[in-house]
């Protein structure tokens, strides 16, 4: 067994729309490498920064995420080359591991696909696009509708 606690930039479009790592940023690594029979389990975490915007009122987002990864490496000419596919399990390159399809995946599926900036976070207002929290409470628009139009003015002859 033999551990491994390395920084290493982030490749790029690692994220969703709203949110991602940006490109070169820095992925803390602490990593577990076990020799088992069919290869090399890699386990551990990769502690990641995100930015992006608040999907309700668009406001940045700056944070970070820890994700856990565990994956195996098979040996070359072992016996999970009979029973895998090639594509399904990860393979040892000669004494290497490429980490980075591991990575992406946990990254991205560990990313909200609708960030916000706070659990709260009222949004914009529909009308005129103003952050809501900066509205004032009783913030409205009068929307006429101009088939009604006619049946208002009856409204303000009663008057």
């Amino acid at each position: 067994m033999r551990t491994v606690d390395r920084v290493v930039k982030a490749p790029s479009d690692l994220g969703l729309e709203l949110i991602g790592v940006p490109e070169g940023a820095d992925l803390r690594l602490d990593l577990r490498l076990e020799s088992v029979s069919e290869g090399v389990l890699v386990s551990g975490t990769v502690d990641v920064p995100v930015t992006g915007e608040c999907g309700r009122c668009l406001r940045p987002i700056s944070d970070s995420v820890v994700v856990n990864i565990q994956e195996l490496y098979a040996y070359a000419h072992s016996t999970t080359d009979e029973t895998t596919d090639e594509d399904e399990i990860g393979r040892l390159q000669g004494d290497l591991i490429d980490l980075e399809p591991a990575v992406r995946d946990a990254v991205v599926l560990e990313l909200p696909t609708n960030p916000v900036c706070r659990a709260d976070c009222p949004g914009l207002c529909p009308e005129c696009g103003g952050l809501l929290d900066d509205l004032p409470a009783d913030h409205h628009h009068e929307q006429v509708d101009p088939r009604w139009a006619a049946l208002s003015q009856l409204n303000n002859e009663g008057d």
